[in-house]
């Protein structure tokens, strides 16, 4: 029997502005990547989260991004000091462990949002500034980052527990990167397609790029972005074609240590 983890990005609403159906979304995914409060969410969301995925089994992770809610923490955002990294990451993941103790809950890992995360797949200092404050602040947390990249390589270098994710809704550029959303095709809105993908990638561990270039992959976790158009449908039509080939859809805490 296989296993994977399938996830999927929420409490990314703002007040009384939503994105996204994440009750929805609840109900099909095994793990919860939730805003911290800089690129989207605020104290009443996040607990509101924690709270709906605690009654569902579902993992809890910290999911920081820039200070850039008018963005949505795609824009890059650095500061005048690497160090502005290291506490940005540290702040966002005690934000959400202090509303999930409150909770009675547990922040199981860690995922960086939008223009951070993409930092990691080729900046090297960023990612390691962002590995040292995930050791420092819980050095247990799952450490999920898509393979092939400075991420992977700075959270090995940290001794954090890492664990490779791949995208069901994003096309992948030769290096194993995700194309720029900036460029057409990027982000795949088929749900069958996306499902089909999916299945390939966890049962052959590679990925596809958009030139037909196959690169191994070690596939941990599988993640449904949950703010795009038919989110909800493509998470459930994903989940529903990995169970019908056997494999097991399984929260990250339940396969590896935490």
């Amino acid at each position: 029997m296989n296993f994977v983890d399938l996830n999927s990005d929420m409490g990314e609403g703002f007040g009384p502005y939503e994105m996204g159906d994440d009750e929805a979304m609840l109900d099909i995914v095994s793990s919860a990547n939730i805003a911290c409060g800089f690129h989207a969410g605020d104290p009443d969301i996040m607990h509101r989260t924690v709270v709906a995925a605690l009654a569902r089994g579902v993992d809890v992770g910290a999911h920081p991004g820039f200070n850039d809610v008018w963005g949505f923490g795609r824009r890059t955002i650095v500061g005048d000091s690497i160090k502005t990294i290291e506490n940005l990451i540290a702040y966002q993941i005690g934000a959400l462990r202090a509303i999930a103790y409150a909770a009675g809950y547990k922040v199981t890992h860690f995922k960086t949002h939008g223009a951070l995360g993409n930092l990691m797949f080729k900046d090297r200092e960023i990612s390691d500034a962002i590995a040292r404050a995930v050791k420092a602040v819980d050095r247990e947390l799952l450490y999920v980052i898509p393979p092939n990249t400075e991420g992977e390589r700075a959270g090995e270098r940290a001794g954090l527990h890492v664990l490779r994710e791949v995208f069901a809704d994003r096309a992948y550029t030769d290096e194993g990167h995700l194309v720029s959303r900036r460029q057409e095709g990027a982000v795949i809105h088929d749900k069958d397609e996306a499902a089909e993908r999916v299945v390939r990638m966890v049962e052959d561990r590679c990925i596809t790029t958009h030139s037909g270039k196959r690169i191994p992959v070690q596939v941990d976790s599988i993640c449904v972005h949950g703010d795009t158009a038919g989110a909800v449908a493509m998470a459930f039509a994903v989940k529903t074609r990995l169970l019908q080939t056997g494999v097991e859809i399984r929260p990250l805490s339940k396969t590896f240590k935490v």
